[in-house]
């Protein structure tokens, strides 16, 4: 699943290519998750502001309105001057004057919402649940602290939920917890103030270095300029159980989550 490196990769790719454009006409293909929630047509004219990211989704803001685009599972967004034919997993595209923006989806669980602002119940239904943007100022090491005390659910469960600080998906959450020293089974409110600290930094470093190796490509993400990321290949932990770690030489293990693999090193990780 594309997670938030991801999404700003996406983002990054494509936001200022089409800031500006004029929208020639929406196609929408099969259904997806949620529904557009207004006729293609009223986005014929319409001038494109600019792309902002909350967590997992973007923000084409529009002359009146914004479209919520959610890659689902394993969605991906490109934009060209010039694509080749609609396919089969091709179920949105916006045209404009700078070329089109086409959502790629195969299972169809990414979503395009038009919303007249984000005040909207649709808008507030699928956002405000979300925690703070770590990349941002607003990610503080008390308040982050102070809501882990809540919490009595192993550490690593928690940042999956995403209401506390948002977009630390598996991959990023299994190598944050290992840089901070912090075993991903302990809970969440045994975790003390220093120990925080450690985790908001490695959340930060992780998911900044996530950006600029272009995130992570495990199955067929790429941006949309049809890059593929490269932070896979740099994981301290995710993905190497049995393999010695790379700090002190002790097999990593792999274990079950939630339905979620979690890797750490049984020595350098404490309880």
């Amino acid at each position: 699943m594309p997670e938030l490196p991801e999404v700003e990769v996406t983002r990054r790719s494509f936001a200022e290519r089409i800031a500006g454009a004029k929208v020639r006409q929406a196609v929408m293909g099969k259904p997806l998750r949620w529904a557009l929630g207004a006729d293609p047509a009223v986005l014929q004219g319409q001038a494109v502001h600019g792309v902002d990211r909350r967590g997992k989704y973007l923000l084409v803001r529009l002359d009146s309105g914004v479209l919520l685009v959610h890659l689902g599972m394993s969605g991906s967004l490109q934009f060209a001057p010039d694509l080749p034919p609609a396919g089969p997993h091709d179920h949105f595209e916006l045209h404009t004057d700078r070329g089109v923006l086409r959502l790629h989806d195969p299972r169809r669980f990414g979503a395009v919402v038009l919303v007249p602002d984000l005040a909207d119940a649709r808008a507030r239904k699928l956002l405000d649940g979300l925690g703070v943007e770590p990349l941002e100022a607003g990610f503080d090491p008390a308040q982050f602290h102070r809501a882990l005390q809540a919490r009595r659910a192993a550490i690593k469960q928690v940042l999956l939920a995403g209401d506390i600080v948002v977009g630390v998906g598996n991959i990023y959450a299994s190598e944050a917890l290992f840089m901070a020293a912090i075993r991903p089974t302990v809970r969440a409110d045994r975790i003390s103030r220093p120990r925080a600290a450690r985790l908001h930094g490695a959340i930060v470093e992780v998911l900044n270095k996530a950006v600029a190796l272009g995130g992570s490509t495990l199955r067929d993400f790429s941006s949309a300029e049809g890059q593929t990321g490269h932070f896979q290949l740099d994981a301290l932990v995710y993905g190497r159980a049995g393999e010695p770690c790379r700090r002190c030489g002790t097999d990593i293990r792999q274990i079950r989550q939630g339905q979620r693999s979690t890797f750490f090193c049984p020595a350098c990780q404490k309880p």
